[in-house]
């Protein structure tokens, strides 16, 4: 996900919450997004009008046809919160034999993913604009996920914001359902203390395995983001973590 811009921001359950009169409230659902507000360029209007029909998927709570969508049999890969679409395009250039799937609520987002489609004739993407977690609930069947990305989801730094985090355990055991055998989850983070968190909830998965000794080098496929570049020059850490399934 890119920082540069206003975006749907990744977010995990809160926990129960106590009222006044010291009521427990009911826990909230799992979302993996906050909706935050952002402007469409003319591009982007542009391209959602135009490519949306073909590329956006809509939301039915019914099993995915992949073979039918994308016109061919290739390992999926699954995108949360792909922000503007820059690092999503091009991984899935770099990866032609792969189709991606990105999930993305922030409208500009998904416009500014479609003119990269368009601009650059990226035949192996397809886009939902809407909830990540009800679309895997739904949607994308048990055990037929070849990895799913997650990058740079929000750290939420305050330590009393912790627990909107999305990378929590009962979040990773959703995403393992999804993910085939040998299948991997990648992660990465511009945050220690979120990396630590990460590393701390993965390796508690007793259906994943770590395939480094902690961190992991950067894939050769995850391209740096401007933001990132920046960030790296004034010395500021990323963190990568690429877990499999056993």
């Amino acid at each position: 996900m890119n920082d540069t811009t206003p975006q749907a921001e990744p977010s995990a359950p809160d926990t129960p919450d106590q009222d006044a009169q010291g009521e427990q409230a009911p826990r909230r659902a799992i979302k993996s997004f906050v909706v935050r507000a952002g402007r469409m360029g003319t591009g982007q209007i542009k391209a959602l009008a135009e490519l949306g029909p073909r590329f956006v998927l809509p939301f039915k709570p019914e099993t995915l046809d992949c073979p039918a969508v994308f016109g061919r049999q290739a390992p999926v890969v699954l995108e949360i919160g792909f922000g503007m679409g820059g690092a999503t395009a091009q991984i899935a250039q770099s990866l032609p034999d792969h189709d991606f799937i990105g999930c993305e609520v922030h409208e500009p987002g998904v416009g500014a993913l479609l003119k990269l489609i368009g601009e650059q004739d990226i035949p192996n993407i397809r886009i939902f604009q809407h909830d990540a977690v009800e679309v895997l609930e739904h949607m994308i069947p048990p055990g037929s996920l070849a990895g799913i990305h997650i990058f740079f989801p929000d750290p939420w730094h305050k330590k009393r914001h912790n627990k909107r985090r999305l990378i929590q355990s009962p979040f990773v055991a959703k995403l393992v359902q999804h993910l085939r055998p040998g299948g991997y989850l990648h992660c990465a983070t511009d945050w220690q203390p979120y990396a630590e968190q990460m590393l701390e909830v993965l390796s508690a998965e007793p259906l994943l395995e770590n395939t480094a000794s902690g961190f992991a080098e950067k894939p050769a496929y995850r391209p740096l983001t401007k933001f990132e570049n920046r960030g790296l020059k004034l010395g500021h850490g990323v963190w990568d973590l690429v877990f499999r399934k056993r």
